[in-house]
């Protein structure tokens, strides 16, 4: 059994030039998830988090067993603590500004300078989403206005609600939310950019569509109560959805070279979260279609289990598992 030490302690890798086991880019649930089992397995980790998380604006996850309605950020910190026990992994709060990959092995820089060095890399680096240009959503991003109807839905049931798009992905996102509310409209915020053929279903399903531009949302504190159009008229609300557009939150993966699918521009990965380089895995929202709390714990689970597996197997090829894995000290992730 690794050695506890004290929670609340940052562990550092003591020097540059001692080569670890995985470095993990990104402190999220699947990147913490992956620690934990690799930090279980005594290999050396270093987890390296940025501190900016895509669900910051979130007032409670859902969806996630036995850890319904806590607050994102209650849940990282539970997650943290979790990994105090385990002399094997480190965390730091820093951000990685390049990757180079080597020979059987990578090296980060961090936003300090500090360079380290790693047999495998694991990207849990996730997205960021583009909201909408409109006066004041941040007032009610969050609370009242959301991304996921899996995620937020349930709280806004029978109460009416609007959808903020264009396109195919507001469409189904209308459609969608038909299955909490039986009063759905879409707002296109100008001309619809989907076919007639999809405007015809959302009228026979029963969403309103108006296509009047919006001109600021309005309400009481976080919560919405209307939206305001350019023309002065109003449409009362109680909660507003959207589909965003996305991007890579960190160029990590573009720098090693790894492929992206060109319909939504994740990154591409094999069940194990493999990617076209060696080494290098991704979990979260950075690879999958997806985008839960508990589906990324469950990859970085299953990453971590498949890079421990990959480690195994060089290490075995080489002879190296003669002196058995817990022969090693760990005392170098120390307390600082």
């Amino acid at each position: 059994m690794s050695k506890p030490v004290s929670r609340g302690k940052t562990k550092l890798p003591p020097e540059s030039g001692k080569l670890l086991d995985v470095i993990i880019v990104g402190g999220g649930p699947s990147g913490l998830s992956a620690a934990l089992i690799l930090g279980r397995c005594l290999r050396k980790v270093f987890v390296c988090d940025a501190g900016e998380p895509r669900n910051a604006a979130s007032h409670a996850l859902h969806g996630y067993l036995t850890r319904d309605g806590m607050s994102p950020a209650r849940f990282l910190q539970i997650g943290r603590e979790q990994l105090a026990p385990y002399e094997t992994v480190a965390f730091r709060k820093i951000k990685v500004k390049h990757v180079e990959r080597g020979k059987k092995r990578f090296t980060v820089t961090l936003a300090s300078g500090e360079r380290f060095a790693s047999r495998f890399l694991l990207l849990a680096t996730g997205l960021v989403d583009k909201l909408p240009e409109i006066e004041n959503f941040r007032q009610f991003y969050g609370v009242s206005a959301h991304i996921c109807p899996y995620c937020d839905g349930w709280e806004h049931r029978a109460q009416p609600m609007a959808v903020v798009g264009c396109d195919q992905d507001a469409v189904d996102l209308a459609l969608e939310l038909r299955l909490w509310s039986k009063e759905i409209a879409l707002c296109t915020n100008g001309g619809a950019g989907c076919d007639r053929a999809a405007l015809d279903l959302l009228e026979r399903n029963g969403v309103k569509i108006i296509e009047t531009p919006i001109a600021r949302l309005e309400g009481t504190g976080a919560q919405l109560e209307r939206i305001v159009f350019q023309d002065g008229s109003t449409d009362a609300r109680r909660a507003l959805f959207f589909s965003p557009g996305q991007h890579q939150r960190s160029p990590l993966a573009e720098m090693l070279g790894c492929e992206f699918c060109p319909d939504d521009g994740s990154v591409q990965c094999g069940e194990d979260a493999s990617t076209c380089v060696p080494g290098v895995y991704v979990v979260g929202n950075a690879s999958r279609g997806v985008q839960l709390i508990i589906a990324a714990a469950a990859e970085g689970m299953q990453a971590g289990v498949a890079i421990n597996g990959a480690l195994l197997e060089a290490d075995a090829g080489r002879g190296a598992l003669k002196s058995g894995a817990g022969d090693e000290k760990h005392s170098a992730l120390v307390s600082a």
